[in-house]
């Protein structure tokens, strides 16, 4: 090892994925500690409550002193504080890119002209080439990612969750006007002959090393999922791409959480929020009923207990049917549990709204949902009875005017990326509702606990609500 003072490190980059620091073997520990962290309701895990595993995600080894290249800026800011100077961080760094030439955007002759935070987001992204890009569902996330993979014009993959997300992804870059041949990979296409290739990561996973290094520029859609061991991998596998750029419309609030995905990706860019979407007019307006049905007094039970008594509980399921069809407009209601809550719901439903109801779970193939999601952006008066799983996250679905949380949920990212499935503006469409729905068992229950989480999260993204009480009776 090099001749060191005990007062500095030495930074080296191992390769575009890690940096490795070198230092004495206290600050070493004091890293190791600084960057572990508790996950969230890690103590309800099976392999925690096993003791398998402990519940903590640590970033930086202590047997190595390897740490992703992402947290450079946070490993500057704790060593600095504790008076040591830095060695190699310009080596690290690189150079920075500059600003885009201003007639860029007139040469790709996009159909429209780019928003000015979408331009701002891209002209981030383009100068520090690691970017974790924090914009809303309906901000036009997908033009952001075009004009980065044009600017760039270097071999590049798009890694999106969903199949459908692939042809979506690949239907607006043609939209934009490209027109050379995307390459889309999914359902065990492996040919990687494209400039650009958008592909799910269940796919890219299995792409051989070479593949995977042979990509110039990276492209997370669906960022916050990135946590996964499987993409966490991806990513990690990519050892020569250095240009990563992440884009999400949400992350779960942990601290934890963000820095993995800017550790993978770089530093976060809030673009804008929901709410100056919908104060410019480039979204619908969100209105929020919170709907507390109160029961007959339960004892208090377990989170699983609670759950079945819910979801198969008739004057519930009849109230959220009732209130379904009383909507106008295309309605989109999610659910949690297949078996115990959708099929039940499907069946009432199905009685009165017959071919205007369509219902999509775990198990329908991706050619039926896109032609779900057809069906609904043409008609004005449908309902989709979907699960969380398949429809809150990964579909656009620019025509639904009213969303209905059927199954309680306290996740921040499936909340708000579900109330993103009804933003989108169409024309004659202004204003999305949505009814939360939870539950008053008159003793100490999880998801009226749930609804002040979620309340929580309204307040924080300055949405409007009204909360509304119903006795619950067995006539609804």
């Amino acid at each position: 090892m090099e001749h060191r003072m005990a007062s500095e490190i030495i930074l080296k980059k191992i390769d575009e994925v890690f940096m490795q620091v070198q230092c004495d073997d206290g600050l070493a520990r004091d890293l190791f500690d600084f960057f572990s962290f508790t996950v969230p309701n890690a103590k309800f895990m099976p392999s925690v409550k096993s003791r398998y595993w402990d519940g903590k995600v640590r970033l930086f080894s202590i047997k190595t002193n390897k740490i992703y290249i992402g947290l450079l800026p946070y490993v500057d800011e704790f060593c600095r504080e504790r008076g040591y100077d830095i060695i190699g961080i310009n080596d690290i760094l690189g150079q920075k890119e500059r600003e885009p030439d201003e007639g860029f955007i007139q040469e790709l002759g996009l159909p429209f002209e780019p928003r000015d935070y979408q331009m701002d987001a891209f002209r981030t992204a383009v100068q520090y080439g690691r970017q974790l890009l924090l914009s809303p569902t309906a901000s036009g996330k997908s033009l952001i990612i075009y004009l980065l993979t044009r600017y760039y014009n270097k071999k590049t993959v798009v890694i999106v969750p969903t199949t459908s997300l692939v042809e979506q992804m690949a239907k607006d870059f043609e939209d934009y006007g490209y027109t050379d041949r995307v390459c889309k990979i999914y359902s065990g296409q492996e040919v990687f002959d494209a400039d650009i290739t958008i592909t799910t990561w269940q796919s890219f996973s299995k792409a051989p090393k070479d593949v995977m290094e042979s990509f110039e520029v990276v492209v997370g859609d669906e960022a916050h999922l990135f946590k996964a061991n499987v993409l966490k991998g991806i990513l990690e596998k990519m050892k020569k791409t250095a240009i990563r750029i992440g884009t999400t419309g949400t992350l779960d609030g942990s601290e934890c959480h963000r820095l993995q995905l800017e550790g993978m990706f770089g530093p976060v860019k809030k673009v804008i929020s929901t709410k100056e979407l919908m104060d410019e007019g480039t979204i619908a307006n969100l209105s929020i009923d919170c709907v507390i049905l109160r029961h007959t007094k339960q004892k208090k039970m377990s989170y699983q207990e609670e759950m079945d008594y819910l979801v198969s509980n008739e004057a519930r399921n009849e109230f959220i049917c009732n209130l379904v069809y009383s909507l106008s407009g295309n309605t989109l209601v999610l659910f949690q549990y297949v078996e115990k809550h959708g099929v039940l719901l499907h069946e009432k439903m199905l009685k009165r709204l017959g071919d205007k109801l369509h219902y999509v779970y775990g198990g329908t193939d991706t050619e039926d949902r896109e032609a779900v999601r057809e069906i609904v952006e043409r008609n004005k008066d449908d309902t989709i009875l979907a699960s969380y799983g398949t429809f809150s996250t990964g579909v656009n679905i620019k025509r639904i005017d009213n969303i209905v949380f059927a199954s309680p949920s306290k996740s921040r990212i499936r909340n708000l990326q579900s109330i993103g499935r009804g933003l989108r503006k169409v024309e004659g469409k202004e204003k999305m509702r949505l009814f939360d729905i939870a539950d008053d068992l008159q003793c100490e229950n999880y998801t009226l606990n749930h609804l002040k989480d979620r309340i929580n999260i309204y307040n924080e993204e300055n949405f409007s609500y009204e909360i509304k009480q119903f006795d619950l009776n067995d006539k609804t």
